[in-house]
């Protein structure tokens, strides 16, 4: 089944590193036409969890919603040498 399609975030792994212990997933997603991937790293002590107590289903759930809602809110911006500008849009020039 196509990923793109489901509109999910898929549970990689869990990493730790220097600055703290990471759940890690890859999101996919379809919508308009538009398709979206993306790599969320989430520190499970943003989300208050702990994993000597917390469960792996608990950290992976939290930290999954935890992302996404931090997703949502990302305004992202075009990284080019160049201003991106409606007069650009939509037109293709051969040559």
């Amino acid at each position: 089944m196509n990923l793109a399609e489901n509109n999910v975030i898929h549970f990689k792994n869990i990493s730790k590193k220097k600055d703290g212990i990471f759940a890690n997933f890859k999101v996919k997603a379809l919508h308009n036409g538009v398709i979206v991937s993306a790599s969320i790293s989430v520190d499970i002590s943003s989300c208050s969890l702990d994993p000597h107590q917390d469960t792996m289903e608990k950290i992976i759930e939290e930290c999954a919603k935890r992302g996404l809602k931090e997703l949502k809110k990302v305004d992202f911006e075009f990284e080019a040498p160049f201003e991106v500008s409606d007069q650009y849009l939509g037109v293709a020039q051969l040559g």
